[in-house]
């Protein structure tokens, strides 16, 4: 089993940054695929950025392409992701998510088998 803790949300004016930080435990040392999703009221949960466990190649979504950076810690189980230059739109629960088919990454979420309880990110205009 795996099981991932975020942290790190939080309130900010728009144009200001945050960091959300995931620690995955168990089973981890697998290849796999480990990201973010997030998901906004009446809206469906949705890919922000993913990365290949094995050689740390990321996937964005469009929308946070050139503000959002992931990035995974040395021993592979601590996902960060550092987001710049927010706006009213990336208010969201954001979620961490992992998968170790080793079968690719994508930013579909029924691919993910495993989930952090998820972080709440208000941007205010």
């Amino acid at each position: 089993q795996v099981q991932l803790v975020e942290s790190g949300g939080g309130s900010v004016q728009a144009g200001g940054s945050l960091r959300l930080s995931c620690t995955a435990s168990g089973y981890t040392y697998r290849s796999g695929c480990m990201g973010w999703f997030r998901q906004a009221p009446g809206k469906e949960r949705e890919g922000v950025a993913v990365i290949y466990t094995v050689n740390g190649w990321p996937l964005y979504a469009d929308s946070v392409k050139g503000r959002f950076t992931i990035s995974l810690g040395n021993a592979k189980n601590t996902l960060t992701l550092q987001m710049n230059s927010l706006k009213p739109e990336d208010t969201a629960m954001y979620y961490c998510a992992a998968e170790y088919t080793g079968k690719g990454c994508y930013m579909d979420p029924v691919k993910y088998n495993y989930w952090g309880q998820g972080t709440q990110v208000t941007v205010s205009s």
